[in-house]
């Protein structure tokens, strides 16, 4: 199937060829012809699939033939939970609106919000927001949703986890009851499912991928090995591997700046990116690691969404992520796109627990090897203690960093 069987416009066949893409992916194949037919879609799609083009091209359409307002107002609302994935977003609007008359923007916190407002009241045709920003500028009467006819609430999952539940509430509540509305998560949880029906309207399913997989051509391995020896392990295989592209996950922003502060003192250029930092040096570390400037980029998991970075050929987690689904998402960072990737967890005692509810999740067990020199002092045992969860079955995590991690958005 071509771009061209889709119903897609002259003008965005034109953009999609000035991209260098010829054939649409499975979820914009799946997903654009209902969304052009204005019908509501939940879709599940592993990242790297161009899931956002595939709801990008048909709103342009959609938005471009429909009534044209002299003040522009918010006719699209696209939410999501990152600021980098806002404005990752935003590239692909304007990429694909280049030749039709569409304005866009983003708003996200953590920078002044002065240039958003006098941005806004110029009018906008599509905003793409992180949820507190978007009810920040509501707050301030600097924006209006009254004439919004398309809702995407994209990586919805990761929403949720991060806390967005109550802000999300508050949105929709902004929201013209008549709207087209669009949903977008790698995996149909419980709390997914739940979310998309008080949403959408008979909607149209649509997969990508099976549920929770992660993409085939990824290597994924574990090495045994334990807490204290974990740094001197991670320099030792970026270092005789030379490798010159590694992403890093780490549990905590103190945990990430830790690890950083190593590297850089065995000579490896890294860089450290989390909630604590400011936008613009989170926009510098993306940018220099992105240009090889740096060879490592040791993030938290609010960057296990939304970061584009083509050819990443290796995933280490340094710490397992709590939330089984959290594995998923962190090494779907590589093996994009058809690419192949290499995928590597360092699992310490403590985190034997994780490794069984990630194995449980994928269906399948993974490879657990040790590296000479690094033997663990622990026998690799399943019936380890597991985390306490709370009555969702999900590790605890307490409202107030909930609220904390919701401000920095």
């Amino acid at each position: 199937m071509s771009f061209n069987s889709l119903g897609l416009s002259d003008a965005l066949l034109k953009a999609i060829d000035k991209k260098g893409y010829t054939v649409p992916s499975p979820i914009q194949e799946k997903a654009i012809p209902p969304i052009l037919e204005r019908k509501d879609v939940l879709a599940s799609a592993q990242t790297g699939t161009g899931k956002t083009a595939g709801f990008t091209l048909p709103i342009l359409q959609l938005l471009s033939q429909g009534q044209h307002y002299r003040k522009r107002p918010i006719r699209a609302l696209i939410l999501t939970p990152t600021r980098e994935l806002a404005a990752q977003i935003l590239d692909n609007v304007k990429a694909y609106s280049e030749f039709v008359d569409i304005r866009s923007m983003v708003v996200f916190g953590g920078v002044n919000a002065n240039p958003q407002i006098r941005s806004l009241r110029n009018g906008v045709d599509i905003l793409v927001a992180t949820p507190g920003r978007l009810l920040d500028l509501h707050n301030q009467r600097a924006l209006s949703l009254a004439k919004t006819e398309i809702l995407v609430l994209d990586e919805a999952d990761r929403m949720l986890d991060m806390g967005f539940q109550r802000d999300i509430n508050k949105i929709l509540a902004l929201l013209p009851k008549k709207r087209q509305n669009l949903l977008f998560s790698a995996t149909f949880s419980k709390e997914i499912k739940k979310l998309a029906s008080g949403i959408l309207y008979h909607p149209v399913s649509v997969e990508a991928a099976p549920e929770n997989t992660t993409a085939e051509k990824v290597d994924q391995k574990m090495y045994k090995v334990d807490k204290a020896k974990k740094s001197a392990v991670v320099i030792k295989l970026i270092s005789e591997g030379n490798w010159k592209q590694v992403l890093i996950f780490t549990r905590t922003k103190h945990g990430a700046n830790r690890l950083s502060e190593k590297l850089a003192k065995s000579g490896i250029t890294s860089a450290a990116i989390h909630g604590n930092k400011s936008q613009g040096a989170r926009t510098k570390a993306l940018a220099g690691f992105k240009q090889n400037k740096i060879r490592v980029l040791v993030a938290t998991d609010i960057a296990a969404r939304g970061l584009d970075i083509p050819l990443l050929p290796h995933v280490i987690n340094y710490e397992l992520p709590n939330i089984s689904e959290d594995y998923v998402h962190r090494i779907g960072r590589t093996g994009r796109a058809g690419a192949s990737g290499e995928a590597i967890s360092l699992v310490s005692q403590d985190e034997v627990a994780y490794v069984k509810g990630i194995e449980k999740l994928l269906e399948l067990t993974l490879p657990k090897e040790t590296i000479a020199g690094f033997e663990p002092s622990f026998v690799f045992d399943y019936n380890a203690a597991a985390p306490k969860k709370n009555q969702q079955g999900r590790p605890k995590r307490t409202n107030r960093n909930n609220n904390r991690r919701r401000k920095r958005t």
